[in-house]
């Protein structure tokens, strides 16, 4: 039987291998004529990349790719798109199942896939396999990808933590594996971290409509973005907290710099925006996960943009700065969530509140804060 239209692609991640396969061998079984395809870093210091297809009978086919620049990921981007125009071409494949190595973010794959729309495929869905029991030993692991075995090129210095935050945070459907294991609290921490996400059960019979349910590679990458990203509610649920930090006051980047390892740590996952006194024109990012902090410049706040400049920004940025907007301060804010079992909230919010600028300091205006701080080294400016 041959197939018309745009062969359907589905991309399946996680760094638990074990519900992404269970994912991926349910897919084969209940779409007819589909098929997955596989590469392996696993290889790298080899300098090779193996490539794998397979149907539901098993595999079909296996091939070596090498390396490219030094990078095993690299080498994954530059092979998919020609199988999967292989796999087109031959109007064979109903749906054709990309499964990501373990430490690969699904972002970047789906990206590319969405870039080559005209070569005979789309991209339908993004699934992210989770195995409940394992969310927060992964989220929780500060070690390096390479400590782990999991890096995906010489230079990667991912941690386990923040890159399952990832996997987890930018798919819209999360295909959950089953076990005696799992306990209400480990579906209660999944449910206030992805909130938003449709959860499947695995063997529920369900995948195979879902992994052709449709997917919008732009509106995906505008909701991981700071200035817009759809972030948690204040939720209480079997022992997990999520607190919804917002102010409209600056911090003080001295004090906030002091608390920073505090602050990091009172959570599993902490995510954000927020802005300093003396940057104030900066929105800056905060992401951890496992203990390791990521603060960086995300861009200019939109109340920092001359007029014309609004026009020229994303639709998502122009309507988040509105629904934002405070007469004196602009879209400029504090937000961050912060998600853990056993989170103190109190204790949090005093430590929050403690590194905004006093009243004191902010009648003193903004000289007030204009001392160096760790800031400058950690955003790279110059003092």
């Amino acid at each position: 039987m041959t197939f018309e239209g745009p062969m359907p692609v589905v991309i399946v991640g996680g760094l638990h291998a074990e519900a992404r396969r269970g994912t991926v061998e349910q897919l084969l079984r209940e779409v007819p004529d589909s098929v997955a395809l596989h590469h392996d870093l696993s290889g790298g210091p080899a300098r090779t990349v193996r490539r794998s297809v397979r149907d539901a009978t098993g595999i079909t086919d296996l091939g070596d790719t090498p390396l490219v620049n030094d990078c095993a990921c690299c080498a994954l981007r530059e092979d998919l798109v020609p199988e999967l125009e292989r796999l087109a071409d031959g109007r064979l494949t109903r749906l054709a199942v990309v499964e990501l190595w373990d430490s690969v973010e699904p972002r970047g794959m789906a990206e590319v896939i969405a870039a080559h729309g005209d070569c005979g495929f789309r991209l339908t869905n993004v699934l992210t396999a989770v195995d409940p029991a394992l969310v927060l030993p992964c989220l929780a692991n500060g070690d390096d990808l390479a400590e782990a075995g999991l890096a995906a090129a010489p230079t990667d210095q991912r941690t386990v933590g923040d890159t399952f935050a990832r996997q987890l945070e930018y798919a819209p459907v999360l295909a959950l594996a089953d076990g005696p294991a799992i306990g209400l609290d480990d579906l209660a921490l999944l449910r206030q971290l992805h909130p938003t996400a449709r959860q499947v059960p695995i063997e529920s019979g369900q995948l195979g409509a879902v992994a052709v349910a449709g997917f919008d590679v732009d509106a995906a990458a505008a909701a991981q973005h700071p200035a817009c990203a759809r972030l948690p509610q204040d939720s209480d649920e079997a022992g997990v907290r999520t607190l919804v930090w917002q102010r409209r006051r600056p911090f003080h980047a001295g004090r906030l710099y002091e608390a920073l390892e505090d602050l990091c740590c009172a959570a599993v996952r902490s995510r954000g925006r927020f802005w300093l006194a003396d940057r104030p024109d900066s929105l800056l990012a905060w992401d951890a996960a496992g203990g390791a902090l990521c603060v960086e410049s995300a861009g200019p706040w939109m109340a920092s943009l001359p007029d014309a400049a609004w026009e020229l920004m994303p639709a998502e940025r122009r309507t988040a700065a509105a629904l934002d907007w405070h007469p004196e301060h602009g879209d400029r804010c504090q937000h961050l969530v912060f998600t853990s079992p056993d989170l103190d909230r109190a204790g949090l919010l005093s430590l929050l509140d403690s590194c905004l600028l006093t009243d004191d300091e902010l009648a003193y205006g903004p000289a007030a804060a204009h001392r160096p701080t760790g800031f400058d080294q950690l955003l790279d400016i110059a003092v």
